[in-house]
């Protein structure tokens, strides 16, 4: 079947995408489940939902991301007692294998709450029954094969209450060709908005591949941004000549900490990296061209943006890396080494610190512009 092509064909990348979203999982149930034993009120379970959950297991028998994460939940006591999972895939023969590998997973019996397995289509009724309710706090994976069954309402359905962040994989060049093709409209439409749809379609055409590929993603940024994802973060990965994008995992999130906590393990799941600074995304022919990266000088790029951006400011580097990441490729550390260096070469003052570290609660002051 082609919606099983990706799962089946491409299990390296698929492997790499199961990590991050497993990754994160882990890092978000932990800071989840801290807050919510603060307060005395509230929710006292927490969710992972997926609707196109796949078989379990790929095609070679690796574990794929709905193992990852009741595997993860069984090693961990607080976990075993709040998670609850729904997975589904409207493939019957998917959830039938997937009920049986959940059955195999050791320890499985240890979860308080038995996880679901559904087989449903994904559209308009689910949106709507997403919409009214109010959700526990969620991790959100949506991994379509494809795109239909993706749209902004459904997103947006999870992401609307406290503590649920999503997590979506699209395939790019479906994307692509959809937007060129009145047949696909309606499922264009539903991911875009049909404005943002619209103005789309009249860019692309006098545009190069690459130029389409950064308006695409631009353009689904934006919407989810304006939707309410205040922090969005895409992941890009190649294809196995490195010669065309394959797919995009795209994370949303309302709260910066889950957006730092994400960039973070996006950074170190990216096959290369430039003075530091990660590609954020997954390139299996990156290593056979490593003189590809090595035009570009990222930090020193991030160093001269410091120095207009907050001229004449006084500021503890927390504030400079809240205020100034989203949207670009820098991690704390790369702000951090950035801030080290312009504090050596004396044009920043810092407050007293460590030598060879920069803490979060350093101040820092930047001269005037012009100075």
């Amino acid at each position: 079947m082609i919606t099983k092509t990706f799962f089946e064909e491409s299990s390296e990348l698929s492997q790499v995408k199961s990590a991050l979203v497993a990754k994160y999982f882990k890092v978000w149930a932990s800071v989840i489940v801290n807050t919510m034993k603060k307060s005395a009120s509230g929710p006292k379970q927490i969710a992972y939902l997926d609707l196109f959950a796949g078989p379990g297991r790929y095609k070679d028998g690796t574990k794929s991301t709905p193992i990852k994460v009741l595997e993860i939940a069984i090693e961990n006591p607080d976990l075993r007692e709040m998670l609850i999972c729904t997975f589904n895939d409207k493939d019957k023969d998917n959830t039938q294998d997937l009920k049986k590998s959940i059955d195999e997973i050791s320890g499985i019996e240890t979860l308080k709450y038995k996880p679901m397995v559904r087989t449903r289509e994904v559209g308009e009724e689910i949106v709507k029954m997403f919409e009214q309710m109010r959700h526990v706090p969620t991790l959100f994976f949506v991994d379509p094969w494809g795109y239909k069954g993706l749209s902004l309402r459904l997103v947006n359905s999870v992401l609307k209450d406290w503590g649920c962040d999503c997590v979506f994989f699209f395939n790019y060049n479906r994307i692509n060709m959809g937007l060129s093709n009145e047949a696909f409209a309606e499922h264009m439409d539903a991911l875009f908005g049909k404005e943002r749809a619209d103005v789309l379609r009249g860019k692309l055409a006098t545009l190069s591949p690459d130029e389409r590929e950064l308006v695409i993603v631009e353009e689904l940024c934006q919407a989810l941004k304006e939707m309410g994802g205040k922090f969005v973060l895409p992941f890009r990965f190649k294809n196995e000549s490195g010669t065309r994008t394959s797919h995009h995992l795209i994370f949303v999130s309302k709260h910066f900490r889950g957006y730092e906590i994400m960039k973070d393990i996006m950074a170190k799941e990216s096959s290369s990296e430039n003075q530091g600074v990660a590609s954020f995304e997954y390139n299996m022919a990156t290593q056979r061209q490593p003189l590809l990266y090595g035009f570009l000088r990222p930090l020193d790029d991030l160093a001269d943006m410091l120095l207009v951006d907050f001229a004449g400011q006084e500021i503890v580097m927390r504030k400079i890396y809240e205020r100034h990441s989203a949207g670009r490729p820098y991690t704390a550390r790369n702000y951090k080494d950035v801030l080290m260096k312009l504090e050596g070469d004396e044009i920043i003052v810092a407050s007293a610190h460590k030598k060879g570290s920069f803490g979060d609660n350093v101040l820092v002051r930047f001269p005037d512009k012009g100075a």
